[in-house]
């Protein structure tokens, strides 16, 4: 079965920050989110989606660097929820 955390990030993705031309399925796993001209996402993006990350997930995303690793691609956001028993 295949791991349906990366998908259900990636709507998230989508629905959190209105990206409106984007598909959830056409977000890579490892591309950065950040930084990156396809999506052109800046800090207030990733203040949206750490609050509705840790509402939704019940996570809580510390210092900004410990934001910055997490938010780094789809991938790395799943493996910081995974290190949160309690968040999947």
């Amino acid at each position: 079965m295949p791991d349906s955390l990366p998908t259900r990030l990636k709507v998230l993705i989508v629905e959190t920050l209105k990206l409106d031309d984007v598909r959830p399925e056409d977000i890579p796993d490892d591309e950065p989110l950040f930084g990156s001209p396809r999506f052109g996402l800046d800090s207030i993006d990733a203040l949206e989606l750490v609050v509705r990350l840790e509402k939704e997930f019940g996570v809580k995303i510390g210092s900004s660097e410990e934001s910055r690793r997490a938010l780094a691609s789809v991938s790395a956001l799943a493996a910081f929820i995974r290190t949160h028993p309690s968040a999947v």
